[in-house]
């Protein structure tokens, strides 16, 4: 038996997809810095350009020979914007993390560890934060880890214990950006 379809009320105005034109965004920046170290892929790097676009990350930071622009696939992915999000290239990410914490910066591994904390339920105050995101296939470096006020992961509930390098930043930026919004 087949169920017809409930009328479509022709007074209500019928929803859709809209144009970049018509979505107007507001442009937002949170005191967030994410510093990506050691990535090996420049489709990865492209992907977190544009989550620090949508996200209002302050600053995106490439270290440890992490791929920088220009690149046409980092350019590609990123759908140019690394044309208008703040980023710099820094060879050593240990002594950045010491500049950041001395500006007030707390420090955030995502980072799947013996102690790292749910994300979801992460209530440590702090007032500007600084993301770390490793390589692809070894993560954060230990010494960054170590360098961390804290190491923060994804819980996850399939057989897989872990999660491509943007989506977990997504994730991230996600959940904190929600703290600066309250």
């Amino acid at each position: 038996m087949s169920r017809t379809p409930d009328p479509v009320d022709a007074s209500k105005p019928k929803d859709h997809q809209l144009t970049h034109r018509e979505l107007a965004p507001v442009a937002r920046k949170f005191p967030i810095c994410v510093i990506a170290d050691a990535i090996e892929s420049a489709v990865n790097v492209g992907s977190l350009f544009r989550l620090a676009d949508a996200f209002g990350v302050e600053k995106l930071f490439l270290t440890g020979g992490s791929p920088t622009p220009p690149s046409q696939k980092l350019r590609k992915t990123s759908r140019a914007a690394e044309r208008h999000v703040p980023h710099e290239a820094r060879a050593d990410a240990l002594s950045l993390v010491g500049e950041l914490r001395a500006s007030g910066y707390f420090i955030a591994s995502l980072e799947v560890t013996a102690l790292a904390i749910d994300i979801q339920t992460f209530d440590t105050p702090f007032e500007k934060l600084a993301v770390i995101v490793g390589a692809e296939n070894s993560g954060v470096r230990q010494e960054l880890l170590d360098a961390s006020d804290v190491a923060l992961r994804i819980p996850m509930f399939g057989q897989n214990s872990s999660l491509n390098l943007a989506t977990a930043c997504a994730i991230a930026l996600f959940e904190v950006t929600k703290r600066f919004l309250r």
